[in-house]
């Protein structure tokens, strides 16, 4: 078993202790009530991208776990998902639908990081995805989005967009206070801005950790960019 497995067992087991903490013991709250809490939330899910990151490819194609794990993380969604989501609309006025969002969105970020990651992608292209989704998700712009796209009557609470957002509790414990309608413009913006970073930014001064990590691809002398770079080559050889 190489270096980066073993790794990724060990993050994967602390992923699953500290997400069934959560999950068990935390109040299952739509408010976010501290940072210290807020943070707490998001380290199963580090833990777990990481896992992702490192676990070996090959083992996937050698045991035929890409279509049954395929298979699983459709199922969570679709099986357990949306069978609770009905039932809390037309039983309990969806008074936990929101708290369930919370859980499924990150589990959705994590099945694409997988199954990224079992069609051979680089631990350095799993992990972007993975926190770039996650700063995504986390930037307010569906909060935006709810006020735009949705045909909200004129004059009612959320038509014109509210001159406070105080609903964004995951804004409130980054900011302070609930953000203002420019500020929570500017939040988002900036959250924007950082997935782009993390989409396209070299991070080569992380790659001495990656190799004690025992990252494959560092190891035999490659990145991401490489990867690309070799990927396009072969492109142009075959067109040519």
């Amino acid at each position: 078993m190489s270096r980066s497995t073993k790794w990724s067992l060990f993050f994967g087991i602390c992923a699953l202790i500290l997400g069934g903490y959560a999950i068990l013991f935390l109040p299952s709250e739509r408010e976010v009530k501290s940072l210290g809490i807020f943070l707490f939330k998001l380290t199963p899910f580090s833990l777990a991208a990481l896992a992702i990151a490192l676990f070996d490819p090959e083992l996937f194609r050698r045991f035929r776990l890409t279509v049954p794990l395929s298979y699983l993380c459709f199922a969570v969604f679709f099986f357990f998902y949306v069978p609770k989501m009905f039932f809390d609309v037309a039983f309990r006025e969806a008074d936990n639908l929101y708290y369930m969002t919370l859980l499924i969105v990150p589990c959705l970020i994590l099945a694409f990081a997988l199954i990224h990651r079992m069609g051979g992608g680089t631990t350095g292209t799993v992990l972007r995805i993975a926190f770039g989704m996650l700063v995504l998700m986390l930037s307010g712009i569906e909060d935006l989005a709810f006020l735009t796209i949705n045909p909200h009557e004129a004059g009612s609470k959320y038509n014109p967009i509210p001159e406070v957002w105080g609903w964004a509790s995951h804004m409130k414990v980054r900011l302070g206070h609930f953000p203002s309608k420019h500020e929570a413009f500017a939040f988002i913006g900036v959250h924007v801005v950082l997935a782009l970073i993390i989409a396209f930014y070299h991070f080569r001064w992380l790659h001495p950790l990656g190799r004690y990590f025992g990252v494959a691809e560092l190891s035999d002398g490659t990145s991401d960019a490489s990867t690309s770079g070799s990927t396009s080559s072969g492109k142009v050889s075959a067109a040519s």
